[in-house]
């Protein structure tokens, strides 16, 4: 049942995107694992690492497009959530170094050593056993979301109000994990890792492992998010953005739905998160940042709100123009952004995606409006003949 309700809600873009995602995550790593270095076809480590990443946000992306894109709901605080994930999944790497760390101490993570713990505070239990990380994943985002959702979409919290309380939470959690007595690393955060499910984190075998699930990842939420939009339930979403009041007057409940899916959206940020940090080998307090959630509206936005396959496509763009242009002008890529996102809007508002679909479905309007045209002549003039 599930696997119908997926499959009918592959379009032709979507099935071909899905597609693209999972012929990358076999060709580049079997490009890294099975050709010499001197090889042409050969992609180095470091580098399917970084498209790794690029991926990682382009599952971010995604999420936000979901609330944002066919729900109205323009939330400033996924970072927030794809935070969470990478602590979950950090804590897990960090009960796995054992007595490997600096000072030796078999239960205790080396910062906690230096800071004078005596003993692993509470909820650090559990996270020396991958599959109770992986729920924390997705519990630790979707809890705050439907807690923060839960009380603002039942006030009835909308507009530009809804994203300045969402960039609140953000900067609170930036203010909180940066403390010492959290027990979250503080400043410094979660790094040092060695292994992950008893594979070295270091070596190509599992730099291409991360990189396939990353991929995969993406092809998966990217075939649910398609499910969610394509369905009943997204039809109504949309109405949800549309005509909020109208929906609402119509008899549905516009705040379980709204809900809903900022629930999903953020367990999706979360699970970017998870898969960001054993890629990069680092998660800390400034991945909290307010800066990072607008990025990824630009991205959103950039590639094409309410599109879907948009938001993937602008978070790798832009990711890998802010590599190149940082590597070129570190000090101007700021204003670069700002420049992309004023240009964007004023002479791109449906991104670079739904521009591109918003042309052809207009050139096959046209093409069928001539069609009918030339449809009507003939017509007239077998009458006339007639």
């Amino acid at each position: 049942m599930i696997t119908a309700f997926l499959l009918r809600s592959l379009d032709r873009k979507i099935s071909i995107a899905i597609l693209i995602l999972l012929a990358v995550a076999v060709l580049v790593p079997v490009s890294n694992l099975m050709t010499q270095e001197t090889s042409p076809l050969h992609i180095p480590t470091y580098l399917m690492s970084l498209f790794g990443k690029y991926l990682t946000y382009a599952l971010l992306a995604l999420a936000l497009d979901l609330v944002w894109g066919f729900c109205g709901i323009l939330s400033l605080g996924h970072g927030a959530f794809f935070a969470l994930g990478g602590y979950a999944m950090g804590m897990y790497l960090m009960r796995q170094i054992g007595s490997r760390g600096t000072y030796g101490n078999p239960i205790l993570p080396d910062f906690m050593v230096f800071l004078n713990y005596k003993a692993l505070p509470w909820f650090w239990y559990g996270f020396d056993h991958f599959w109770f990380a992986v729920l924390m994943v997705f519990a630790a985002p979707g809890l705050l979301a439907f807690v923060f959702g839960w009380f603002a979409f039942r006030s009835r919290v909308n507009g530009v109000y809804l994203s300045i309380i969402t960039q609140a939470m953000t900067y609170a959690l930036l203010l909180a994990f940066f403390r010492n007595d959290m027990g979250f690393g503080g400043n410094n955060g979660l790094t040092d890792f060695k292994d992950i499910l008893g594979f070295n984190i270091q070596a190509d075998g599992t730099r291409a492992a991360l990189f396939a699930a990353t991929a995969i990842m993406l092809a998966i939420s990217l075939m649910l998010s398609s499910a969610i939009v394509r369905s009943k339930f997204g039809k109504v979403l949309v109405g949800v953005r549309d005509a909020e009041s109208r929906t609402r007057f119509l008899g549905y409940r516009v705040e379980h739905i709204k809900l809903f899916t900022f629930v999903v959206s953020a367990m999706m940020a979360g699970v970017a998160g998870a898969l960001y940090v054993p890629q990069i080998g680092i998660i800390n307090p400034g991945e909290f940042a307010p800066a990072n959630s607008i990025e990824v509206v630009i991205w959103t936005a950039v590639g094409g709100r309410a599109t879907l396959i948009g938001p993937i496509i602008g978070a790798i763009l832009v990711n890998g123009g802010k590599t190149i242009f940082t590597g070129l002008f570190p000090d101007f890529w700021l204003f670069a952004l700002g420049g992309l996102f004023v240009l964007v809007t004023l002479f791109l508002p449906r991104g670079v995606v739904g521009t591109i679909m918003s042309y052809g479905a207009g050139g096959r309007r046209l093409r069928k409006a001539s069609a009918e045209a030339e449809d009507g002549e003939s017509d007239k003039k077998i009458q006339a003949a007639e």
